[in-house]
């Protein structure tokens, strides 16, 4: 018996690839409804050999409907997830609207899969950010092995984090550079950002930080340790797919580059690709449409007691989105927590 499923936002980046997931998986469905806004009424999106027509989200009745998977804004969100979770149907939130509700588990099956149980409150689980979902993966397992005190992180983010215009606008400046008179001001971004590098990504708070890196320190808190201090730089760089990041840690226990490249190579979700020769590290253009979250150069810090840094890589729309929120609703089947509604009746 299959389950009936609903994405919301099927017609952007993460929603697609959601449905592709879904597919790929071969989670089980009943029926499957894909839902946007009104302007995007009618248009086709892909479910492995079918194709669904969208219907609006506005008029949607989420009765008798077991699942809905919600990538859309947080505004659109605070509208229609409440209104879902009422109607009955559990509702696995892409957005940050939920992620800081004392009453919303916030998941990554990998690292706290037992706050899933704690779903009921509101019938909503939250999906962390994608910078932060990728990094806790690779911190978990270290951080049980030998309790991390202080994590320094810089982010290379992709432009597909942002949406479908900021890839475009990617390529169309690219393109830009070398046809005189086709040049492109940026629209979606503060600066260019095609061959640039540009280090703010979401709003800027009073401290001086942006709200991506307030992000990553709360999210960290609320799913790995309280106790765990982090500091993060975010930046916007031009790769289309697959967020980066350089991740300094610092344990209160020993623990050496060896051991930490073991520990991690048995870690769910982790792949270690660490060769200390030319192109023995994984860069985002190859976690492109892959599930890991691959870590490369393991290695000691000399500066400071118990450290060490680490190159961390997945596939935003993947791990750091789409891939996460299918995962979060297996745990859910997987731990006995929802049953389709069809066989419960």
């Amino acid at each position: 018996m299959g389950y009936r499923v609903v994405v919301v936002g099927a017609t952007g980046n993460v929603g697609r690839e959601m449905l592709n997931i879904l597919a790929e998986r071969e989670f089980p469905i009943d029926e499957i409804a894909a839902l946007a806004s009104r302007r995007s009424l009618g248009t086709e999106c892909s479910f492995g050999d079918k194709t669904l027509k969208c219907q609006d989200l506005e008029q949607f009745d989420f009765t008798g409907w077991d699942i809905a998977f919600f990538a859309i804004g947080s505004d659109a969100t605070k509208v229609h997830a409440p209104r879902a979770a009422k109607q009955g149907c559990v509702v696995i939130d892409n957005s940050s609207l939920y992620r800081y509700d004392a009453d919303v588990p916030l998941v990554v099956p990998e690292v706290n899969a037992a706050a899933v149980d704690g779903y009921a409150k509101k019938n909503i689980i939250a999906n962390p950010n994608c910078s932060t979902a990728q990094m806790v993966v690779a911190l978990k397992p270290l951080h049980d092995r030998a309790r991390i005190k202080r994590v320094v992180v810089s982010t290379y983010q992709s432009v597909s984090g942002t949406g479908k215009d900021a890839m475009d606008e990617l390529w169309n400046q690219t393109k830009g550079m070398y046809v005189p008179g086709q040049e492109v001001a940026p629209s979606v971004y503060p600066k260019q950002i095609a061959f640039n590098v540009i280090p703010h990504i979401d709003s800027f708070m009073e401290d001086g930080s942006t709200r991506e890196e307030w992000k990553m320190v709360a999210e960290t808190k609320k799913m790995l340790d309280p106790k765990i201090k982090l500091t993060a730089t975010a930046v916007r760089v031009p790769v289309f797919i697959g967020h980066s990041e350089a991740v300094n840690i610092e344990f209160e226990s020993p623990i050496t580059a060896d051991e930490a490249r073991e520990i991690l190579r048995e870690a769910p979700g982790c792949l270690v690709v660490d060769k200390h020769e030319d192109g023995g590290y994984v860069t985002p253009y190859e976690s492109a449409g892959e599930d890991a979250t691959y870590i490369s150069r393991i290695r000691e810090d000399s500066t400071i007691d118990n450290g060490l840094n680490m190159w961390v890589v997945s596939d935003n729309l993947r791990k750091g989105a789409a891939l996460n929120t299918i995962q979060i609703a297996e745990l859910l089947l997987a731990r006995g927590l929802i049953q389709p509604k069809k066989q419960a009746a």
